[in-house]
């Protein structure tokens, strides 16, 4: 039976990523995706990743948390199961350009969540989103 293996990432709103990005990396973190200037950036360290997503004003980033990412062992097994239970995804399964399998979903309180699987390794080449 697929399940959940770990909580993989967080997402962070923020206003200010040219603030954000070295905040981080002052904690130990290394930038894999993006940088100051993108909207979305991911930082690495070990097997957690934090990731920052620009919004347009600091009361955008006050009001929403973000979102949790699950790794798991089959993506489109616990999508299946999300249906069968009544649930709503907000997409279907798909493979995203940073290497994962993965599909959004919110909970009953209305924290997103993402269900994900690592299908390949991201190129660190590969401009900003």
């Amino acid at each position: 039976m697929a399940g959940i293996e770990s909580i993989n990432a967080i997402t962070l709103r923020t206003a200010d990523m040219a603030a954000s990005v070295p905040f981080y990396e002052a904690l130990g973190f290394e930038l894999s995706y993006g940088g100051p200037d993108a909207p979305f950036s991911t930082l690495r360290s070990g097997h957690c990743f934090v990731n920052l997503i620009r919004v347009s004003t600091p009361a955008e980033a006050e009001t929403g948390w973000g979102r949790v990412i699950f790794h798991v062992d089959d993506v489109d097994a616990i999508y299946q199961r999300a249906l069968e239970a009544g649930l709503a995804p907000q997409a279907e399964p798909q493979d995203a350009p940073w290497g994962e399998r993965m599909f959004p979903i919110s909970d009953p309180s209305g924290h997103d969540l993402s269900i994900a699987k690592r299908i390949r390794a991201y190129e660190l080449d590969h401009p900003a989103v």
